[in-house]
């Protein structure tokens, strides 16, 4: 096993290899004013940055000598350094330049040893293995602020070469050694060594670039760039460079920009230009000022969005960026960040709804009240991921096509996430497919797995905030994830969830789940999907979660059909339009069946709009709403479900027997039969005297129904392949008086394959 000497020697030999590389692009816009070359001083100033790194890994096993056991070895050394370079012309004013570098330096090598070896402690009777672990751990760190040698080397041609020197600093080194055993004859007890750090010299390192670079005839007092060279040993060295001759003494030599990583407040990361960030994250706007001259002078940086450049709104103004002003004073040859925390919100659009790709930041550099220097950067704002909660009987793939939505609605940074598209991140059970029986998830343990896929959405989009499209049931797991589970706020005081946009979710449940769930239990049947859309059930769960904690609401209701069940009411086949917009005071209405409500239609015309807001929307949290007890059925959970009230009708259930004569049934009646393909069969239905007369069922769409009264006429129907026949409640409603007799349900199945049909029946609806 190597020492804590060698580990760290090897590793010093890393930093001596030499340098040469090529790479260079332009890293930001700026405008220039420059000066006639012969007016002013030949000395370059700017700023010169150079970075060394190095990572190696290796694994090994070998066999012991006594062929019973093996070593496995692993190896890991990273190694990094640092340096940027304020460049400022030399004290002799000779046209030279001199640099102050600030240097940060850090280096790692850990080995671990794993043995194991089968051993016998009883004289061969028994064997076992037994087991020893060390790990060796050295590093090394250091900072300092040294002077560090710049030239510049311009040819007749244009062409140019640049080259830093860096200078030893001290730093620390120290190292660990640990180890642990078991399984041993006599037990082994591991150790922990420590070396104390010690006084150690970093090396210093040197580059220049390969004289490819060229000066721009155009502007030939400034030049900017960066080359790169790989060397063996997985080695890499960088030198980026942004100087210039003639320039203003005080200017900006670097604008960058930063977000914290989910889930860590605080834990700032450099923003990519590629990835971009949110909507709604948090960005720190760095601008790194330089005093070029040798005296100390105060200015003052000013951030501000431009719109400059863009193909809409090229001609519109700058407009400056709130508490985006910072005074300095910075001394000769000072270099120093001036900051802003800027809020994202609404910058992945136009205020108009129209997307928006890249937002513009400018930064301004006054000395003295008159504007010196600027420089622009993009910055890339992508909309809130946007997490899809899909209802009873579904999975998601009933929002497979939204991801196709989206990215032709902004971009494909707009991103959707369906829970359970990825089960492995969180799969609700909301009963399987249509019909099912299968026992479902509760709505509280759907809702553990929303949460677990929205801290995926948000991790894998680096977003502190989401937006959540729920349809049918999804709504109201959604509404019991807020209300339950979801913190009160997010660090910076919003909500983790921005908005909550609902489609025909059932949130006052539907009178056509109290009749079919108990049409299923006197059939035979359990359907716990079906038991939790009940109204008693809603209202229940209307009263334990209320809370919003400031997530905007908002309300699709499907309105197509006029009746349902026991109500003469507004409808899309499953939920009533009241149930639909309950105590949400940002609701809308559409002539969508309940399961179309996810349709491309229904995104433009209600999603979108409240989704692609602008920064002048509002992005504050909703105020605290309360949701009105007058819209709460309440009932009594004690009462038997067969005799339950719901509102001014009563429904009185008698189970069908078929020993039983159906002209002298007492009340309506459930059955449940099976239709083979291409089959027509006849259900007789006892009913009583009533001032209407309705029928509830749930089938395949390939299935047919005709209501024929006692003379043979028919009275309603409900076909194949119409619209209605794709809700999951289908009704008939007879809305004349009716006499006791025996009518028919005339039922065909147009498919090809065997379906269930469930049937119960209801009088004396309300409107």
């Amino acid at each position: 096993m190597r020492s804590l000497n060698q580990v760290f020697m090897a590793a010093i030999v890393v930093t001596i290899l030499s340098s040469q590389f090529a790479f260079g692009q332009q890293v930001a816009s700026r405008r220039s004013s420059p000066k006639a070359a012969a007016a002013c001083s030949a000395a370059w100033t700017g700023t010169v940055s150079y970075r060394r790194s190095q990572s190696q890994s290796e694994t090994k096993t070998v066999e012991r000598v006594s062929g019973r056991g093996q070593d496995t070895r692993s190896w890991e050394m990273k190694y990094d350094y640092n340096a940027r370079v304020s460049v400022v012309e030399s004290a002799e004013r000779n046209g030279s330049s001199s640099g102050r570098a600030t240097i940060n330096h850090s280096f790692s090598s850990i080995e671990k040893v794993d043995a194991v070896e089968k051993n016998s402690c009883d004289r061969g009777k028994t064997w076992k293995d037994m087991r020893g672990t060390s790990t060796s751990k050295t590093t090394a760190s250091a900072s300092a602020t040294e002077s560090a040698s710049i030239s510049v080397g311009v040819n007749d041609d244009g062409s140019y070469a640049v080259s830093v020197g860096l200078p030893q600093i001290r730093g620390q080194v120290s190292g660990e050694t640990t180890s642990s055993y078991s399984g041993q004859c006599t037990p082994k007890e591991g150790k922990t060594l420590t070396s104390p750090a010690s006084e150690t010299t970093i090396d210093g390192n040197s580059l220049t670039s390969d004289g490819s670079h060229r000066v721009d005839p155009n502007d030939p007092n400034r030049i900017s760039g960066s080359y790169t060279l790989s060397l063996p040993g997985n080695v890499t060295e960088t030198i980026t460079w942004n100087l210039q001759k003639c320039g203003a003494p005080l200017r900006i030599t670097d604008l960058r920009f930063e977000h914290m990583k989910f889930p860590n407040w605080d834990d700032w990361h450099e923003i990519s230009e590629q990835a971009g960030t949110i909507d709604g994250n948090f960005v720190k706007i760095k601008a790194t000022v330089l005093n070029a001259s040798g005296e100390s002078k105060s200015g003052t940086v000013r951030f501000k969005e431009t719109y400059k450049g863009d193909k809409w709104d090229g001609a519109r103004p700058d407009g400056p960026l709130s508490d985006a002003e910072t005074s300095f004073r910075l001394d000769a040859g000072e270099e120093r960040e001036v900051e802003m925390i800027w809020d994202s919100s609404g910058y992945s659009w136009y205020d108009d709804g129209r997307p928006r790709y890249l937002q513009r930041i400018k930064a301004e550099l006054e000395e003295k009240g008159k504007k010196i220097d600027e420089m622009t950067k993009n910055i890339k704002v992508a909309p809130k991921p946007v997490v899809l909660v899909h209802g009873l009987w579904s999975n998601w793939k009933a929002w497979e096509t939204w991801q196709n939505i989206l990215t032709t609605s902004h971009s494909y940074d707009w991103k959707a996430f369906p829970v359970g598209e990825k089960p492995d991140k969180g799969i609700m059970n909301t009963g399987g497919s249509f019909l099912s029986t299968q026992p479902t998830n509760s709505i509280a343990e759907n809702a553990r797995e929303l949460e677990k896929y929205i801290k995926y959405a948000q991790e894998d989009r680096n977003a502190w905030h989401v937006d959540i499209v729920a349809h049918s049931m999804g709504g109201l797991i959604s509404r019991y994830y807020i209300a339950q589970i979801m913190d009160a706020q997010s660090p910076d005081g919003r909500p983790k969830v921005s908005r909550l946009i609902m489609l025909g979710t059932p949130n006052m449940g539907s009178p056509c789940a109290d009749v079919m769930d108990l049409a299923f239990e006197l059939t035979g049947n359990r359907v716990e999907a079906v038991r939790q859309l009940r109204q008693d059930h809603a209202a229940g769960f209307n009263r334990i979660n209320t809370a919003r904690k400031g997530v905007k609401f908002s309300a699709l209701a499907g309105n197509p059909l006029p009746t349902m069940c026991k109500s003469v009411v507004w409808n899309d086949g499953v939920v009533s339009v009241p149930s639909a917009k309950w105590n949400v005071s940002d609701t809308a209405e559409s002539k969508s069946l309940h399961t179309d409500l996810t349709g491309t239609a229904d995104f433009s015309n209600f999603v979108k709009p409240r989704l692609a807001v602008g920064p002048k929307g509002d992005h504050n949290p909703a105020a605290p709403e309360t949701p009105q007890a007058a819209n709460l059925i309440e009932v009594d959970a004690r009462t038997p479900l067969r005799s339950r009230s719901y509102g001014a009708a009563t429904t009185w259930f008698a189970a069908y027997d078929p020993g039983v004569d159906p002209s002298v049934a007492s009340g309506p009646f459930a059955r449940s039969v099976d239709v083979a393909a291409k089959q027509t069969v006849e259900i007789e239905i006892p009913v009583a005297a009533a001032s209407n007369f309705g029928v509830t069922f749930m089938a395949d769409p390939s299935i047919s129904v005709l209501l024929v009264d006692a003379n043979g006429q028919v009275v309603g129907r409900d076909d194949s392949g119409s619209p209605g026949s794709r809700s999951w409640f289908r009704s008939i409603f007879y809305d004349k008086p009716i006499s006791a007799a025996t009518w028919k349900l005339r039922v065909e199945n147009t498919g090809d394959r065997e379906h269930r049909i469930v049937v119960t029946t209801w009088a004396d609806a309300t409107r």
